[in-house]
């Protein structure tokens, strides 16, 4: 592996990094968008029981916000609560743009790799060829030694579209799992409000 690594040139040390840096993002996105910790399940009815008891106190706020990012949506709106419908549901949606763009982070990045690492390969093959044919001795008498620098060079293409592949796999994967949560924490903030104005038992 490292005498490919040697014989891609130069170039394939910008794909190695582009590699370590999507795995390191595609594990901390894997970690932080699960959806116990995002989304817990019960987290609604939890809440609704505390408004019926009339128990859902600043300190009880504190809790539900630090609790989970629906939590914070849900807190958001309990705070404004004693408002009218409408100011209720603006706090809600401040509180979710704000936790939604903290779900998305690193989700451009990790696209970014995705997009760019086939053109990073392509740059290597570029640099390899220029290399190849502009040397006084680059094969141009011999076929196979011309070949064979062919094939190393190709292998920024190859290792670019290996990092690319699995990088926008994952991208996707995880941009669909985020507008999934941000529907369900919409849904079940619409409950709430119509918990705490009577509209919903």
């Amino acid at each position: 592996m490292f005498s490919i690594i040697q014989a891609a040139g130069w170039p394939i040390w910008f794909l190695l990094l582009a590699s370590v840096i999507a795995v390191a993002l595609i594990i901390e996105r894997a970690v932080a968008l699960r959806r116990a910790k995002i989304v817990p399940a019960g987290l609604l009815q939890t809440v609704a029981a505390e408004l019926k008891r009339g128990t859902m106190n600043d300190e009880a706020l504190r809790r539900l916000e630090a609790h989970s990012p629906l939590g914070r949506v849900f807190a958001a709106g309990l705070r404004n609560s004693r408002h009218s419908r409408e100011i209720m549901k603006e706090a809600i949606e401040e509180a979710g743009r704000g936790v939604a763009h903290e779900l998305e982070r690193f989700l451009t990045s990790l696209g970014t790799i995705a997009s760019i690492s086939p053109l990073m390969g392509l740059f290597g093959t570029i640099v390899g060829m220029i290399e190849i044919f502009g040397s006084a001795t680059g094969g141009g008498n011999n076929p196979q030694a011309l070949a064979h620098g062919i094939s190393v060079a190709l292998y920024n293409t190859g290792f670019g579209l290996i990092i690319a592949i699995p990088a926008m796999i994952f991208y996707r994967h995880f941009r669909a799992l985020v507008d999934s949560f941000i529907v369900e924490m919409e849904l079940q903030a619409v409950k709430l409000v119509e918990l705490a104005h009577g509209e919903r038992s």
